[in-house]
């Protein structure tokens, strides 16, 4: 039998002590440099856009990612049930610095999408599988506190990465801001690679026969799954192009292509996630769903929170960014706060406080949008929207991972992703067309913040669900 180097017999002593270190700072510098390169292409694009002559794959270069992430994530989540995360894990950070390198080569526009493409199926692939490895390496009690590690990585980039951005592409070239990255994401991986060994599933086919288990029970290769994935992700295309379908005979046109997206992703993302997730089934289901619902409505709102300032209250850009660098700032403390408390904060209050905090800020934008409130009020809200995040995102994760069985830490991890990414996409190609199809900009921002604020009521409706109904005593 293989060794194990997993800590089993070792107390949860804190995620920065021994023997959990390593892998802590490892895991965290991946998703750091995941965050930050998805941050840093948004300050770049334009430019590289106007130097390869690419204006009309601009969109594409950032739903391509997204996209083929849905793909990755499914890919992952699959194979990690049935072999562990280790080879998923280096399979992913391959494809991520494959899609690295051929962007920051790229001489035309369709090869610079063709890197992203390959980056975005990288990227999601390597979500999943640092999240089995969480589950696999650290215990329990440590769920929150990675977790929350996990938030703070994230939410950095948010602060330095557009300016670092800027200062490579200024200094040296855009092309280094993807090919900088790739010397970093080595490292990482080395300080990970020493436990991967010991990560193994119970149930991988090279184990099974020497454990005695019969070999039905390493799950299947579920190229079903991968299929849906697909239609899932060029439902998402299909959705951010349709944005710019313009037919004069009929102006209806974009809004109908859109309604289909919408269904076909639907459609698709059903057998992708735990069944009854769509109809908010208590447990498990209603996670994944309440994860999904938050990011739509947090992020579907936030990239127009700065066009609002900028348009209507007349703020210089840098000034208006700012604005979302409280939100990250929050979003980073009270993931740390939530990290500390444990057991002490429910999950349940955890998930339900956040949900209402972020359609409080929401509904804010959209009072001071519709009503002519000071900018101040928006920028505040924004503050409470991130600190509301940073308390549900990392419990919300760790509920998925309490819900579930090494059969199906993969499939749920990924299910978990996935709600993330749809619901994102979908919420930002909606907000788009919501935006486009009124006449006036106040009109418009209130249209975009009333839909979102929408979507945060039904994740606060959701929120009560995610655990089981309590029996009460005779």
């Amino acid at each position: 039998m293989r060794h194990s180097t997993l800590p089993a017999t070792h107390p949860a002593t804190g995620i920065f002590r021994p023997p959990y270190f390593w892998v802590t700072l490892g895991t965290c510098a991946l998703v750091f440099l995941a965050a930050f390169e998805s941050l840093a292409v948004t300050t770049i694009m334009p430019l590289v856009s106007r130097e390869l002559n690419g204006a009309s794959l601009y969109a594409l270069a950032f739903a391509g990612p997204m996209a083929t992430g849905v793909i990755g994530m499914v890919g992952a989540g699959n194979w990690s049930d049935r072999r562990g995360p280790a080879m998923p894990l280096y399979t992913s950070v391959a494809l991520f610095v494959a899609g690295l390198l051929i962007a920051g080569t790229s001489v035309s526009m369709p090869m610079l999408v063709a890197g992203r493409l390959v980056q975005g199926l990288g990227g999601g692939a390597l979500t999943v599988a640092l999240y089995v490895l969480v589950a696999r390496f650290f215990p329990g009690p440590l769920h929150p506190k990675i977790f929350a590690a996990f938030s703070a990585a994230w939410v950095i980039p948010s602060l330095v990465g557009p300016f670092a951005a800027g200062v490579v592409a200024q200094v040296f070239s855009w092309h280094w801001v993807f090919l900088g990255v790739v010397g970093l994401v080595i490292p990482a991986l080395a300080m990970i690679a020493p436990v991967l060994r010991g990560t193994d599933a119970p149930g991988a086919a090279d184990g099974l026969e020497r454990a005695g288990r019969p070999k039905e029970t390493v799950p299947p290769w579920a190229l079903g799954r991968l299929a849906w994935a697909a239609l899932a992700a060029l439902a998402v295309l299909g959705l951010n192009l349709s944005a710019d379908v313009r037919i004069p005979a009929f102006p209806a046109a974009a809004a109908l292509l859109a309604c289909a997206a919408v269904v076909l992703a639907l459609v698709a993302v059903r057998p992708l996630v735990p069944a009854g997730t769509l109809t908010a089934r208590r447990g498990l289901p209603s996670v994944i769903l309440a994860r999904g619902l938050a990011s739509a409505s947090f992020f579907g709102a936030e990239v127009y929170l700065p066009y609002l300032l900028i348009d209507r209250y007349a703020f210089p850009p840098t000034l208006a960014g700012l604005t979302l660098t409280g939100g990250a700032l929050a979003w980073a403390g009270a993931a740390a706060v939530q990290g500390r408390l444990g057991a002490r904060l429910p999950d349940l209050r955890a998930v339900q406080v956040g949900s209402l905090m972020v359609l409080a800020a929401v509904l804010l934008a959209l009072a001071t949008t519709a009503l002519h409130w000071p900018a101040a009020v928006a920028i505040a809200g924004w503050v409470l929207a991130g600190g509301g995040m940073g308390l549900l995102y990392p419990r919300l994760s760790v509920m998925t991972l309490a819900l579930s069985t090494k059969e199906n830490e993969g499939f749920n991890s990924s299910a978990m992703s996935i709600s993330d990414s749809l619901g994102g996409a979908l919420s930002l190609a909606t907000t788009g067309i919501v935006f486009a199809a009124f006449t006036t900009a106040v009109q418009s921002f209130a249209g975009v913040f009333a839909f979102t604020a929408a979507i945060g009521a039904a994740a606060a409706v959701v929120a009560p669900r995610v655990t089981a109904r309590r029996t009460l005593p005779d």
